[in-house]
């Protein structure tokens, strides 16, 4: 692998990302408080002083930091199985069946990039907390936007987006935690029938 070097030449130019990618993985999975730094940097195979070269407000910063890289990699997923001018509902779909395969693929260790950070820190850690809701609220904004573009008024399609995350948020925790794909299953039919009443209702 070639490595390359930052503009002063004293980091190799993947070490950020490795130190992003290691901490929004294992603190998705393992939790904030939980999750050391060592462990982030053993991960990272990254050398302590990088941590605070990159981030020089510590943990909480690359927490924030890590939040906002979790959310945006998601939106790219999430913009790429609603492209413009798909069906919605059959994209709602999809999107309900690729997470009950990952959580199958993974042995149900797969963990939204935010939710884990997200209710740990809410009401501890302002900072994190913006930068929670932010990656939050980029998501609903393509689901919204894809829904308007479908034929939603807007306050229809903001209702049906919250409505849609809420179900595939609690889908995966409560998958997670009976370690069984049937919630999602259960929880994608009901975001499809919503997201065709939503379009119904606005075409009425």
């Amino acid at each position: 692998m070639q490595v390359t070097t930052t503009t002063n030449g004293t980091e190799p130019a993947g070490t950020k990302v490795r130190l992003l990618e290691s901490a929004t993985d294992l603190f998705s999975r393992q939790g904030f408080g939980a999750t050391g730094i060592k462990a982030v940097l053993a991960a990272a195979e990254a050398p302590y002083g990088s941590l605070y070269h990159f981030f020089p407000g510590g943990k909480q910063e690359l927490g924030a930091a890590a939040l906002t890289y979790g959310g945006d990699r998601y939106r790219t997923i999430l913009e790429s199985i609603y492209p413009e001018g798909r069906d919605v509902v059959e994209a709602t779909t999809d999107s309900f069946e690729r997470a009950a395969q990952l959580l199958e693929g993974t042995d149900f260790g797969y963990a939204c990039p935010i939710a884990t950070i997200a209710l740990e820190v809410a009401n501890s850690d302002e900072v994190m907390r913006e930068a929670a809701a932010d990656a939050f609220e980029s998501w609903l904004t393509v689901l919204k936007q894809r829904f308007v573009e479908a034929g939603m008024t807007d306050e229809r399609a903001r209702e049906v987006a919250i409505e849609t995350f809420c179900l595939i948020e609690g889908g995966v925790l409560l998958a997670r935690t009976i370690r069984s794909a049937e919630p999602m299953h259960t929880a994608g039919r009901a975001a499809s029938a919503l997201v065709a009443a939503g379009l119904a209702d606005s075409a009425g």
